[in-house]
């Protein structure tokens, strides 16, 4: 009965971490959206130019 407890203890704080993990996603992507709202853009710059081709060894 102990382990269970234990195991049940422990399954509420995974979730408790999840669910605040989707929160901070969604707060930083309501950001960003709000950023791009304001600069009147569609969508983000996808790649520089230097960080397209891997420098030769």
């Amino acid at each position: 009965m102990y382990a269970y407890e234990l195991h049940k203890i422990q399954e509420a704080e995974l979730l408790r971490r999840a669910e605040l993990e989707r929160v901070v996603r969604q707060a930083r992507r309501a950001r960003r959206a709000a950023r791009r709202f304001g600069r009147q853009e569609d969508e983000g710059a996808v790649s520089t130019f230097r960080n397209r081709f891997v420098r030769a060894a």
